[in-house]
C-alpha cells in the first residue's frame, strides 16, 4: 500500500523509537493513505512542508483496525493513555479511570494502528465527553465531522523493516495551511450545531456519567444499539 507522511522534513528513512509517546497511540510513525491530508499535517503558516510517500508493505504484520469491530470508546481509553487531559471536575477524573479499566485494549501487541486522528477539533469532541457536557451518541457522530481523517501508525520495529521510502512532495503552505484551517473550522462549526440539539429527554442518550452508574462495559447490549444508531 502507500502511504504518506506530514511533516516540515523530508524523511527518507523512518526510524524505529523516535517522536514523542506523547500521541494518540502513542511512540510510532503517523501516515494517511490521503495524500492531500498528509501535505495538510505537513505544512505551517509559515513554512511550506511535505508528503513523505512511501511503498509499506503490511504482509505478516499484525494490525489493529479501530474503526472495525471496535467502538469509540476504545478509540477514547486509548486516546486516555496517551494524550495528556486538562481533568477539571470530578466526574472527568472517575470517568477517565472507568473507561481505562473496562475500554482500553491490549493495542501495545499490534504492529501497525488504523484509527482516527485526534488533531485539535477531535480532542476538543473527546474532552466534552469526558466533561459529561455531550452524549455518546454525539461523539460518535462528532468523529466523522469534518473529514479530519484516519490515520496509519507504525508501532512495532518489525513494521518499519517493511517501509520503503518512494519521494517527497511539496506542500505549499499558501495552498495547504488554509484548507487545513477550513477543513477545522467545519468540523468544529459542525459540531457546535450538533452540541446545540437537545438530546438530554431521549432515553437511548447516554453520556458520560449514565456508563458510570449503570457499570456500562464493552459487551453492554444497550452500548451495541446506541452506537449503531
Amino acid at each position: 500500500m502507500k502511504i504518506f507522511h506530514g511533516s516540515l522534513e523530508q524523511i527518507t528513512e523512518p526510524h524505529y523509537g523516535f517522536g514523542s509517546p506523547k500521541t494518540d497511540y502513542g511512540l510510532g510513525f503517523y501516515c494517511t493513505e490521503n495524500i492531500e491530508l498528509a501535505k495538510e499535517w505537513g505544512c505551517s503558516e509559515e513554512k511550506n512542508g511535505f508528503a513523505n510517500e512511501y511503498e509499506f508493505d503490511t504482509s505478516g504484520l499484525k494490525i489493529l483496525n479501530l474503526n472495525q469491530n471496535y467502538n469509540i470508546l476504545n478509540w477514547l481509553a486509548i486516546l486516555l493513555e496517551n494524550r495528556t487531559f486538562e481533568i477539571r471536575q470530578d466526574i472527568s477524573k472517575e470517568g477517565k479511570e472507568y473507561i481505562l479499566t473496562n475500554f482500553l485494549i491490549d493495542y501495545k501487541s499490534y504492529d501497525v494502528i488504523k484509527g482516527y486522528r485526534a488533531d485539535d477539533s477531535y480532542f476538543s469532541f473527546a474532552n466534552a465527553f469526558l466533561e459529561n457536557t455531550i452524549s455518546l451518541q454525539k461523539l460518535n457522530a462528532a468523529m466523522k465531522l469534518g473529514l479530519l481523517g484516519e490515520q496509519i501508525v507504525l508501532k512495532s520495529e518489525k513494521s518499519f523493516n517493511q517501509i520503503h521510502y518512494l519521494q517527497s512532495h511539496i506542500s505549499n503552505k499558501d495552498i495547504y495551511f488554509p484548507q487545513k484551517i477550513e477543513r477545522d473550522s467545519k468540523a468544529r462549526k459542525d459540531f457546535f450545531n450538533l452540541k446545540t440539539k437537545n438530546d438530554i429527554k431521549d432515553k437511548e442518550t447516554i453520556f458520560l456519567i449514565d456508563i458510570i452508574r449503570q457499570e456500562v462495559t464493552l459487551n453492554d447490549a444497550r452500548l451495541q444499539r446506541t452506537l449503531s444508531m
